[in-house]
């Protein structure tokens, strides 16, 4: 059996849109003892997102510079732009013994999985079909009509990368989603969540 995780480094990856930010955050907001990896990336603001809560903003110069130096367990460029997670970033949140989320897609997930001091807890979110990935694509209004193409082009790619995780969920339904993932988590670590319970 495998050993279970003293401190979870939870990895929550899917195809855009089909819910890992959301969950990331209710985990977050339920659960004060995880903290959301802050990624950086290159690609602006949306409206309501603040520098440093959601993502380190950073111009494409910045971005290679900390590439140069070392400075990222994982990055990629993803429609255009570029996220990276920071070693130091995830060093402050292990220090502070912090569960911690990582809200990132499979490229991110295959490169954090080389680092052995990383004891990672993957679960790959997945939506019911594509369809209801395009209607949420849409309904959320965020990007244009043509990042939402691209975004369904990619999702036939992203799918194929199920099999690199430790759990594959199905976001039919939010709550139900979010309770699964409540489970695994339980089912993985040693302690229960409610000892991290408002």
């Amino acid at each position: 059996m495998k050993q279970k995780h003293d401190i979870v480094m939870l990895v929550l990856s899917s195809p855009s849109g089909a819910g890992k930010t959301t969950i990331s955050k209710k985990i977050q907001q339920k659960y004060p003892n995880f903290k959301i990896s802050v990624s950086h990336t290159t690609r602006k603001p949306r409206p309501n997102e603040v520098d440093g809560v959601d993502y380190h903003f950073v111009d494409k110069k910045k971005f290679k510079d900390l590439v140069n130096d070392n400075q990222f367990y994982e990055f990629a460029e993803i429609f255009g732009n570029y996220y990276g997670t920071s070693k130091k970033s995830i060093k402050d949140l292990q220090e502070k013994n912090y569960n911690i989320l990582f809200d990132i897609d499979w490229q991110g997930t295959q490169q954090l999985a080389k680092f052995k001091d990383l004891d990672l807890l993957k679960v790959f979110i997945l939506p019911p079909n594509k369809n209801e990935l395009e209607n949420r694509l849409s309904l959320r209004n965020q990007d244009k009509e043509e990042v939402v193409k691209q975004r369904l082009k990619h999702y036939s790619d992203d799918i194929l990368h199920w099999h690199d995780y430790d759990y594959v969920v199905i976001n039919d339904n939010l709550e139900n989603c979010f309770k699964q993932i409540e489970k695994i988590i339980e089912d993985n670590t040693s302690f229960s969540l409610n000892d991290f319970l408002k």
